[in-house]
């Protein structure tokens, strides 16, 4: 996926094309894309603000985790994400955001690899297996 742009109108006759660069991260059953734009500072996800999104702080901190790794305020992101729960969608937008942010430059690359944000967390639910009430809980025995 190299850097897309897409036109935002025309200026003195010419089209100024505003360019972004884009990512996808998951986490659990969650799905993230990402679109990181060098001159719109701000993270909105499903067209809403972060902090209206994840209510939560935590989860505020974790969206905006690679912005303070990289020290990037002036930086903005869209994201669109689906699927899972609160911290599976939190995580997920950190790891698009930051796999975004390595296309933009490349030598963001080593500090969001040492703060762990380009890993992809592969720990799955196990899943419900016959005879058994959940993945790995039985019924009670009784030898009478």
């Amino acid at each position: 996926m190299a850097s897309k742009s897409k036109t935002t109108g025309e200026k003195e006759g010419v089209l100024e094309k505003e360019r972004y660069f884009e990512g996808k991260g998951g986490r659990k059953t969650s799905i993230a894309r990402a679109r990181i734009y060098a001159k719109k500072p701000g993270i909105f996800i499903n067209g809403k603000d972060y902090k209206e999104y994840f209510r939560q702080g935590d989860y505020q901190d974790t969206v905006a985790a690679p912005f303070k790794v990289l020290n990037q305020p002036n930086l903005g992101a869209t994201v669109k994400v689906y699927g899972g729960g609160l911290t599976g969608q939190a995580e997920a937008v950190r790891h698009a955001i930051s796999r975004a942010l390595t296309r933009l430059n490349p030598e963001f690359r080593a500090p969001l690899r040492r703060a762990g944000f380009l890993t992809r967390d592969a720990r799955m639910v196990e899943r419900k297996k016959y005879g058994l009430k959940k993945a790995r809980k039985a019924p009670q025995w009784a030898k009478r």
